[in-house]
């Protein structure tokens, strides 16, 4: 025979898994299931662990437990910095991955705050300056609704943005067709960059700000931003969700053979 917690915990995924409790759903608070006489404190808090475990749901502080959503949020690779979207139009990063996911969203979805600060090893490193020179960070917290998906702090040089829409702190994209728009319209134009990903778990403060369930991991990016003649122009660290997005990239596979013979 099934302990209790076990029953409870299995109703509640019934209901999930027909859709009686669709994504984004809140679950009873698990001292109004103790009252309706489902069990104990502990029973409940033992039924809410096992689907958080599953997957089926997300339990945060101060907002309770609600049912995961099933689809993850695209995060588009190579065709999220199509030119067309931020220089001939207005399709930002972040509003082409809801774009490609059929989601709504809001520029207003992108906050920002922008400081200057010294580099450190890491930023030092990405953007090809000393330790301890003076950059400017725009970090970004990117909602989707009224939930955090991701982080991403860009670092430029002073001198390829002072002055300019990307040192603005004001909420939302830096402008029509945001920073990478910004760089163009100042001469320097984005020719290609590199990403790098890792998984780890999260600091305790990501934990807060993205409001991730117990035991989530975070996706982390390096992005270097590059001219055509290689000036670096941003250095960027993002930190995802990793639940909360689909990693998608669609790209040309290469032929070194093919192109060497090419160059004979």
């Amino acid at each position: 025979m099934a302990p209790k917690w076990r029953d409870l915990a299995d109703r509640f995924a019934e209901q999930i898994k027909t859709g009686q409790l669709p994504p984004g759903a809140q679950l009873p608070q698990i001292r109004e299931l103790v009252e309706a006489g489902e069990g104990s404190k502990e029973t409940v808090h033992k039924a809410y662990k096992a689907l958080e475990a599953e997957g089926l749901v997300t339990s945060t502080r101060g907002h309770g437990t609600v049912v995961r959503p099933r689809v993850a949020l695209k995060r588009l690779g190579i065709a999220r910095y199509d030119k067309a979207k931020w220089r001939d139009g207005d399709e930002v990063a972040f509003i082409a991955d809801r774009v490609a996911s059929g989601r709504a969203y809001k520029r207003n979805e992108q906050t920002q705050t922008v400081s200057r600060v010294e580099a450190d090893s890491l930023v030092a490193e990405g953007l090809g300056v000393t330790v301890g020179s003076e950059v400017y960070a725009r970090a970004r917290l990117v909602k989707e609704g009224t939930q955090p998906t991701h982080s991403l702090t860009s670092y430029y040089r002073p001198e390829h943005v002072e002055g300019t829409r990307i040192v603005d702190p004001t909420p939302g994209p830096a402008g029509r067709g945001g920073g990478y728009r910004v760089l163009y319209d100042a001469g320097y134009e984005i020719d290609h960059m590199r990403e790098a990903l890792f998984a780890r778990i999260p600091t305790a403060d990501e934990v807060q700000l993205l409001q991730l369930p117990a035991g989530e991991p975070v996706v982390e990016l390096h992005r270097t931003t590059y001219t055509a003649d290689g000036t670096v122009v941003e250095f960027a660290v993002g930190v995802h969700a990793a639940s909360r997005f689909a990693w998608e990239y669609d790209f040309k596979v290469p032929d070194s053979a093919q192109d060497r013979k090419g160059q004979e």
